[in-house]
Protein backbone atom coordinates (compact mmCIF):
# COMPACT_ATOMS: atom_id res chain seq x y z
CA UNK A 1 0.00 0.00 0.00
CA UNK A 2 1.58 3.32 -1.08
CA UNK A 3 1.96 6.24 1.29
CA UNK A 4 -1.19 8.11 0.23
CA UNK A 5 -4.03 10.08 1.82
CA UNK A 6 -5.41 6.96 3.54
CA UNK A 7 -2.00 6.09 4.99
CA UNK A 8 -1.54 9.67 6.22
CA UNK A 9 -5.07 9.71 7.67
CA UNK A 10 -4.41 6.60 9.76
CA UNK A 11 -1.01 7.88 10.85
CA UNK A 12 -2.49 11.28 11.81
CA UNK A 13 -5.24 9.60 13.88
CA UNK A 14 -2.77 7.60 15.96
CA UNK A 15 -0.41 10.56 16.37
CA UNK A 16 -3.31 12.60 17.75
CA UNK A 17 -4.32 9.80 20.11
CA UNK A 18 -0.71 9.57 21.24
CA UNK A 19 -1.03 13.00 22.87
CA UNK A 20 -4.36 12.17 24.56
CA UNK A 21 -2.74 12.03 28.00
CA UNK A 22 -1.96 15.78 27.82
CA UNK A 23 -5.70 16.53 28.02
CA UNK A 24 -6.61 13.58 30.24
CA UNK A 25 -4.02 14.02 33.00
CA UNK A 26 -5.48 17.31 34.32
CA UNK A 27 -8.80 15.46 34.85
CA UNK A 28 -7.33 12.81 37.13
CA UNK A 29 -9.48 14.00 40.07
CA UNK A 30 -12.69 13.15 38.20
CA UNK A 31 -14.16 9.65 38.00
CA UNK A 32 -13.22 7.78 34.83
CA UNK A 33 -16.83 6.79 34.16
CA UNK A 34 -17.93 10.43 34.36
CA UNK A 35 -15.31 11.31 31.76
CA UNK A 36 -16.58 8.47 29.56
CA UNK A 37 -20.24 9.52 29.93
CA UNK A 38 -19.61 13.16 29.11
CA UNK A 39 -17.17 12.29 26.33
CA UNK A 40 -19.76 10.16 24.53
CA UNK A 41 -22.75 12.42 25.21
CA UNK A 42 -21.02 15.67 24.17
CA UNK A 43 -19.48 14.01 21.09
CA UNK A 44 -22.92 12.72 20.07
CA UNK A 45 -24.50 16.17 20.46
CA UNK A 46 -21.71 17.82 18.43
CA UNK A 47 -21.94 15.25 15.63
CA UNK A 48 -25.72 15.48 15.40
CA UNK A 49 -25.55 19.28 15.25
CA UNK A 50 -22.88 19.23 12.52
CA UNK A 51 -24.86 16.76 10.41
CA UNK A 52 -28.26 18.43 10.70
CA UNK A 53 -26.96 21.99 10.30
CA UNK A 54 -24.16 21.67 7.73
CA UNK A 55 -24.60 18.28 6.06
CA UNK A 56 -28.30 17.93 5.25
CA UNK A 57 -27.56 17.06 1.62
CA UNK A 58 -25.35 14.15 2.74
CA UNK A 59 -28.16 12.87 4.98
CA UNK A 60 -30.68 13.00 2.11
CA UNK A 61 -28.28 11.30 -0.34
CA UNK A 62 -27.37 8.60 2.18
CA UNK A 63 -31.04 7.91 2.93
CA UNK A 64 -31.80 7.51 -0.78
CA UNK A 65 -28.81 5.19 -1.18
CA UNK A 66 -29.97 3.10 1.77
CA UNK A 67 -33.49 2.81 0.30
CA UNK A 68 -32.06 1.44 -2.94
CA UNK A 69 -30.18 -1.34 -1.14
CA UNK A 70 -31.46 -4.90 -1.18
CA UNK A 71 -32.92 -6.17 2.09
CA UNK A 72 -29.79 -8.26 2.69
CA UNK A 73 -27.46 -5.31 2.17
CA UNK A 74 -29.60 -3.12 4.43
CA UNK A 75 -29.35 -5.68 7.24
CA UNK A 76 -25.59 -6.00 6.74
CA UNK A 77 -25.09 -2.23 6.81
CA UNK A 78 -27.19 -1.81 9.95
CA UNK A 79 -25.44 -4.70 11.72
CA UNK A 80 -21.93 -3.48 10.82
CA UNK A 81 -22.70 0.10 11.88
CA UNK A 82 -24.33 -0.81 15.19
CA UNK A 83 -21.70 -3.46 15.87
CA UNK A 84 -19.05 -0.78 15.42
CA UNK A 85 -20.79 1.49 17.92
CA UNK A 86 -21.15 -1.34 20.43
CA UNK A 87 -17.50 -2.43 20.10
CA UNK A 88 -16.34 1.16 20.45
CA UNK A 89 -18.18 1.84 23.69
CA UNK A 90 -17.28 -1.65 24.98
CA UNK A 91 -13.61 -0.93 24.32
CA UNK A 92 -13.79 2.40 26.15
CA UNK A 93 -15.61 0.81 29.11
CA UNK A 94 -13.13 -2.07 29.37
CA UNK A 95 -10.24 0.37 29.20
CA UNK A 96 -11.64 2.45 32.08
CA UNK A 97 -12.46 -0.70 34.09
CA UNK A 98 -8.88 -1.89 33.70
CA UNK A 99 -7.55 1.48 34.86
CA UNK A 100 -9.82 1.54 37.93
CA UNK A 101 -9.90 -2.12 38.98
CA UNK A 102 -6.92 -3.94 37.45
CA UNK A 103 -3.92 -1.74 36.73
CA UNK A 104 -2.88 1.17 34.57
CA UNK A 105 -0.27 -1.08 33.02
CA UNK A 106 -2.90 -3.53 31.73
CA UNK A 107 -4.87 -0.69 30.13
CA UNK A 108 -1.82 0.80 28.44
CA UNK A 109 -0.46 -2.57 27.40
CA UNK A 110 -3.74 -3.32 25.59
CA UNK A 111 -2.92 -0.82 22.86
CA UNK A 112 0.54 -2.29 22.49
CA UNK A 113 -0.75 -5.78 21.68
CA UNK A 114 -3.80 -4.49 19.76
CA UNK A 115 -1.92 -4.09 16.43
CA UNK A 116 -0.80 -7.73 16.56
CA UNK A 117 -4.34 -8.95 17.21
CA UNK A 118 -5.73 -6.68 14.48
CA UNK A 119 -3.17 -7.91 11.94
CA UNK A 120 -3.87 -11.56 12.70
CA UNK A 121 -7.67 -11.01 12.70
CA UNK A 122 -7.40 -9.30 9.31
CA UNK A 123 -5.45 -12.29 8.00
CA UNK A 124 -7.99 -14.80 9.37
CA UNK A 125 -11.32 -12.99 8.84
CA UNK A 126 -10.70 -10.68 5.88
CA UNK A 127 -8.13 -12.93 4.17
CA UNK A 128 -5.77 -9.99 3.84
CA UNK A 129 -2.36 -10.96 2.50
CA UNK A 130 0.70 -10.49 4.69
CA UNK A 131 4.17 -10.83 3.16
CA UNK A 132 7.25 -12.30 4.82
CA UNK A 133 8.56 -8.92 5.99
CA UNK A 134 5.21 -8.14 7.59
CA UNK A 135 5.09 -11.51 9.36
CA UNK A 136 8.61 -10.79 10.63
CA UNK A 137 7.33 -7.42 11.93
CA UNK A 138 4.51 -9.24 13.73
CA UNK A 139 7.10 -11.58 15.28
CA UNK A 140 9.10 -8.58 16.53
CA UNK A 141 5.91 -7.19 18.08
CA UNK A 142 5.19 -10.49 19.81
CA UNK A 143 8.71 -10.59 21.25
CA UNK A 144 8.36 -7.00 22.51
CA UNK A 145 5.02 -7.86 24.15
CA UNK A 146 6.51 -10.93 25.86
CA UNK A 147 9.26 -8.73 27.28
CA UNK A 148 6.75 -6.19 28.60
CA UNK A 149 4.31 -8.78 29.98
CA UNK A 150 6.89 -10.89 31.88
CA UNK A 151 5.60 -11.45 35.41
CA UNK A 152 2.23 -9.79 34.68
CA UNK A 153 0.04 -12.60 33.32
CA UNK A 154 -3.18 -11.22 34.84
CA UNK A 155 -2.57 -7.83 33.26
CA UNK A 156 -1.85 -9.53 29.94
CA UNK A 157 -5.23 -11.34 29.98
CA UNK A 158 -7.16 -8.10 30.55
CA UNK A 159 -5.05 -6.38 27.90
CA UNK A 160 -5.90 -9.08 25.35
CA UNK A 161 -9.66 -8.62 25.98
CA UNK A 162 -9.42 -4.83 25.54
CA UNK A 163 -7.23 -5.14 22.45
CA UNK A 164 -9.53 -7.78 20.95
CA UNK A 165 -12.54 -5.43 21.20
CA UNK A 166 -10.77 -2.62 19.34
CA UNK A 167 -9.31 -5.03 16.80
CA UNK A 168 -12.79 -6.33 16.02
CA UNK A 169 -14.00 -2.73 15.69
CA UNK A 170 -11.37 -2.04 13.02
CA UNK A 171 -12.18 -5.29 11.22
CA UNK A 172 -15.94 -4.66 11.24
CA UNK A 173 -15.54 -1.14 9.87
CA UNK A 174 -13.20 -2.32 7.13
CA UNK A 175 -16.28 -3.94 5.55
CA UNK A 176 -18.59 -0.99 6.22
CA UNK A 177 -17.66 1.31 3.32
CA UNK A 178 -20.97 2.13 1.64
CA UNK A 179 -21.68 5.43 3.40
CA UNK A 180 -20.06 8.71 4.36
CA UNK A 181 -17.70 7.99 7.27
CA UNK A 182 -18.72 11.08 9.21
CA UNK A 183 -22.34 9.92 9.10
CA UNK A 184 -21.34 6.39 10.14
CA UNK A 185 -19.43 7.84 13.10
CA UNK A 186 -22.47 9.89 14.10
CA UNK A 187 -24.77 6.86 14.07
CA UNK A 188 -22.25 4.86 16.10
CA UNK A 189 -21.96 7.59 18.73
CA UNK A 190 -25.76 7.87 18.95
CA UNK A 191 -25.92 4.11 19.50
CA UNK A 192 -23.12 4.36 22.11
CA UNK A 193 -25.11 7.06 23.93
CA UNK A 194 -28.21 4.86 23.91
CA UNK A 195 -26.18 2.04 25.47
CA UNK A 196 -24.65 4.26 28.16
CA UNK A 197 -27.67 6.41 29.03
CA UNK A 198 -29.42 3.82 31.29
CA UNK A 199 -26.21 3.46 33.35
CA UNK A 200 -25.68 7.18 33.93
CA UNK A 201 -28.23 7.68 36.79
CA UNK A 202 -26.71 4.80 38.79
CA UNK A 203 -23.01 5.14 37.98
CA UNK A 204 -22.61 8.81 37.13
CA UNK A 205 -21.39 11.23 39.79
CA UNK A 206 -22.50 14.75 40.57
CA UNK A 207 -22.59 17.02 37.53
CA UNK A 208 -19.23 18.87 37.44
CA UNK A 209 -19.40 22.67 37.79
CA UNK A 210 -15.76 23.60 37.14
CA UNK A 211 -15.09 25.34 33.78
CA UNK A 212 -11.82 23.38 33.46
CA UNK A 213 -13.73 20.10 33.19
CA UNK A 214 -15.89 21.25 30.29
CA UNK A 215 -13.03 23.05 28.55
CA UNK A 216 -10.87 19.95 28.57
CA UNK A 217 -13.85 17.73 27.69
CA UNK A 218 -14.48 19.87 24.63
CA UNK A 219 -10.84 19.43 23.60
CA UNK A 220 -11.12 15.67 24.22
CA UNK A 221 -14.37 15.41 22.24
CA UNK A 222 -13.23 17.41 19.22
CA UNK A 223 -9.48 16.82 19.04
CA UNK A 224 -9.16 13.37 20.60
CA UNK A 225 -12.49 11.72 19.68
CA UNK A 226 -14.29 13.08 16.62
CA UNK A 227 -11.27 14.01 14.46
CA UNK A 228 -9.14 10.86 15.00
CA UNK A 229 -12.13 8.50 14.82
CA UNK A 230 -13.17 10.06 11.51
CA UNK A 231 -9.59 9.87 10.19
CA UNK A 232 -9.39 6.24 11.30
CA UNK A 233 -12.66 5.28 9.61
CA UNK A 234 -11.66 7.19 6.47
CA UNK A 235 -8.30 5.40 6.35
CA UNK A 236 -10.05 2.02 6.40
CA UNK A 237 -11.58 2.88 3.01
CA UNK A 238 -8.16 2.66 1.36
CA UNK A 239 -5.93 0.67 3.73
CA UNK A 240 -6.11 -2.93 4.81
CA UNK A 241 -6.62 -3.60 8.51
CA UNK A 242 -3.16 -5.06 9.04
CA UNK A 243 -1.48 -1.85 7.89
CA UNK A 244 -3.74 0.24 10.14
CA UNK A 245 -2.92 -2.17 12.96
CA UNK A 246 0.83 -1.68 12.64
CA UNK A 247 0.46 2.11 12.31
CA UNK A 248 -1.38 1.93 15.64
CA UNK A 249 2.01 1.48 17.33
CA UNK A 250 2.57 5.20 16.78
CA UNK A 251 0.16 5.75 19.70
CA UNK A 252 2.05 3.85 22.46
CA UNK A 253 5.41 5.10 21.15
CA UNK A 254 4.29 8.70 21.66
CA UNK A 255 2.91 7.77 25.10
CA UNK A 256 6.30 6.26 25.92
CA UNK A 257 8.27 9.36 24.94
CA UNK A 258 5.80 11.67 26.71
CA UNK A 259 6.17 9.58 29.86
CA UNK A 260 9.94 10.03 29.75
CA UNK A 261 10.35 13.57 28.46
CA UNK A 262 7.24 15.36 29.74
CA UNK A 263 5.85 13.48 32.74
CA UNK A 264 9.34 12.43 33.91
CA UNK A 265 8.31 8.84 34.67
CA UNK A 266 10.94 6.21 35.34
CA UNK A 267 11.57 3.69 32.56
CA UNK A 268 13.07 0.21 32.82
CA UNK A 269 15.62 -1.34 30.50
CA UNK A 270 12.98 -3.89 29.43
CA UNK A 271 10.68 -1.07 28.31
CA UNK A 272 13.44 0.59 26.29
CA UNK A 273 14.27 -2.71 24.55
CA UNK A 274 10.59 -3.50 23.95
CA UNK A 275 9.69 -0.11 22.50
CA UNK A 276 12.81 -0.14 20.33
CA UNK A 277 11.61 -3.45 18.86
CA UNK A 278 8.18 -1.92 18.27
CA UNK A 279 9.73 1.03 16.41
CA UNK A 280 11.79 -1.41 14.35
CA UNK A 281 8.71 -3.50 13.58
CA UNK A 282 6.91 -0.45 12.13
CA UNK A 283 9.80 0.13 9.74
CA UNK A 284 10.02 -3.56 8.81
CA UNK A 285 6.26 -3.86 8.24
CA UNK A 286 6.37 -0.95 5.79
CA UNK A 287 9.83 -1.68 4.34
CA UNK A 288 8.48 -2.50 0.90
CA UNK A 289 6.55 0.76 0.69
CA UNK A 290 9.54 2.75 2.01
CA UNK A 291 11.91 1.21 -0.56
CA UNK A 292 9.39 1.80 -3.36
CA UNK A 293 9.01 5.44 -2.35
CA UNK A 294 12.78 5.94 -2.22
CA UNK A 295 13.14 4.37 -5.69
CA UNK A 296 10.52 6.77 -7.09
CA UNK A 297 12.32 9.72 -5.49
CA UNK A 298 15.64 8.51 -6.94
CA UNK A 299 14.16 8.21 -10.45
CA UNK A 300 12.57 11.66 -10.11
CA UNK A 301 15.79 13.41 -9.09
CA UNK A 302 17.77 11.49 -11.71
CA UNK A 303 15.51 12.97 -14.36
Amino acid sequence: MPINKYFLSALSAFIIWGFFSLALKPLHNYASLDILFFRVFIATACLLALNFVFRKSVLVTSLETFKNFSNKKRRTTIIMTLLGGFLLVLNWFLFIYAVNHVSLQSASFAYIICPIITTVLAFIILKEKINYWQWFAVLLCVISCIILSYGNLKDLIYSIVIAFSFGLYLISQRRNNDFDKFLILTIQMVFASIILLPFYPSYGGAIPTEPLFYSLLLVIVVLFTIIPLFLNLYALKGLNSSTVGILMYTNPLIHFFLAICYFKESVSVAQIISYSLIALSIVVFNIKQILTLRQKEFVYFKK
